[in-house]
């Protein structure tokens, strides 16, 4: 019986401790992956190569089975960069660029395609046309021969 108690007096204590350590380590990485964002954007560099600093830190920070979405990420700066406005105030024009407008790119994405396919339709429609012509000059010279075309002759 005594030891029925300690077990679950053990797995209570895990149970609300665990999570509290996981928080913790999510709070830093999403910190420590702000300050990298906002220390990059600072000193100059694009927001690509800042964005990929910081959000490869942030999944290596993460580990377990389920990695951290570039959204999640994004969220998670911006939270942070929001929590703590005093050491973040020079960053925060930068948030915008985390969080494009996705009905944007979407539209962008589909004119794109849209621009691409009637490239390559009229891409196909010129060399068709070119076959063609191809063909009728054959017919063309099949009919006529030097005998036809022979200017002197009366």
């Amino acid at each position: 019986m005594q030891r029925l108690k300690k077990k679950k007096l053990i797995s209570l204590a895990l149970g609300i401790f665990a999570p509290l350590t996981f928080s913790t380590l999510r709070v830093n990485a999403s910190s420590f992956g702000a300050e990298i964002f906002c220390t990059m954007r600072d000193g100059g560099n694009d927001h690509e190569s800042s964005w990929e600093g910081a959000y490869t830190y942030i999944k290596k920070q993460k580990g377990g089975l389920f990695k951290v979405s570039p959204k999640d990420a994004a969220a998670q700066i911006t939270e942070t960069v929001i929590r703590e406005r005093e050491k973040f105030s020079y960053c925060v024009e930068y948030l915008d660029n985390l969080h494009p407008n996705r009905k944007l790119i979407r539209e962008l994405e589909k004119e794109e395609k849209r621009k691409d396919k009637e490239a390559k339709d009229r891409e196909n429609k010129r060399k068709q046309l070119e076959k063609e012509l191809e063909e009728a000059n054959e017919t063309i010279s099949e009919e006529f021969t030097d005998e036809t075309l022979d200017r002197y002759s009366y």
